[in-house]
């Protein structure tokens, strides 16, 4: 079975340049890509800055995906919060956020939940991970190392298919190095996502393992995929093969 996900740290719907907010800019780039699933970062919830829309329902819902998850990490002075969010044309469950913050530093988190993907008549178990890692190099590699400790991942069969994806801070595009041993698998190049206006840097990135393949992943490319926040999004081509 074929599925698109795709993973972008939206900024609050926040453009990187004009910094205005416009929720429907992000909208229609999401829309322009399809996603099955959409793993965002940085969704805020009754903030002043985004007139205290609860953005994961508002998106969801223009992008007509039924099923969602969403949780605040970060308290926005003057009221409302954010945090990550799924978004999910398939029913979740079993969802939790699994904390992964490092003592004086803002709080991190990766949000997991099971995606029940009916294909073909048969029904299959889709793990899915949005995570946003820390701005300090040792800050990431406690974080992951932390997440691959943690409850239910440490249970999950091999085979088992489980994606991970977000904004994983990756400054110096080391951090696959440290999922590979788990079973990991990434794209061999991966692309620059920020700053959206002009990438220098591949902060972003998703990762597969159990019975996926990852086909593609490309950055978003279009007008508003550069202008609408400070990341570009990344779009994933995956199949889910048969036991």
């Amino acid at each position: 079975m074929k599925l698109r996900v795709v993973t972008w740290n939206i900024h609050k719907c926040i453009g990187g340049l004009d910094r205005r907010y416009d929720l429907a800019r992000t909208v229609a780039t999401l829309s322009h890509y399809a996603p099955d699933v959409a793993l965002l970062q940085e969704v805020d919830a009754g903030a002043r800055r985004s007139n205290g829309d609860q953005q994961v329902e508002l998106i969801a819902d223009a992008l007509e995906l039924p099923h969602r998850a969403w949780y605040p990490n970060v308290d926005v002075r003057g009221g409302g919060n954010y945090g990550n969010a799924i978004l999910s044309r398939f029913p979740l469950d079993e969802v939790r956020n699994i904390d992964l913050t490092v003592a004086a530093k803002k709080r991190r988190s990766v949000l997991h939940a099971i995606a029940r993907v009916h294909h073909d008549g048969h029904d299959r178990t889709l793990h899915l991970y949005n995570m946003h890692l820390g701005l300090a190099q040792y800050e990431r590699r406690i974080q992951l190392a932390t997440f691959l400790d943690s409850h239910p991942f440490q249970g999950l069969h091999h085979d088992t298919p489980v994606i991970v994806g977000g904004d994983l801070n990756d400054v110096w595009g080391n951090l696959g190095a440290l999922l590979t041993p788990a079973g990991f698998r990434g794209a061999a190049h991966r692309p620059r996502t920020f700053p959206a206006w002009g990438p220098l840097r591949a902060l972003d990135s998703l990762y597969v393992r159990g019975t996926m393949r990852l086909l593609d992943l490309t950055r978003g490319e279009t007008a508003l995929a550069k202008r609408a926040s400070d990341h570009r999004p990344l779009i994933a081509d995956l199949v889910i093969d048969r036991h």
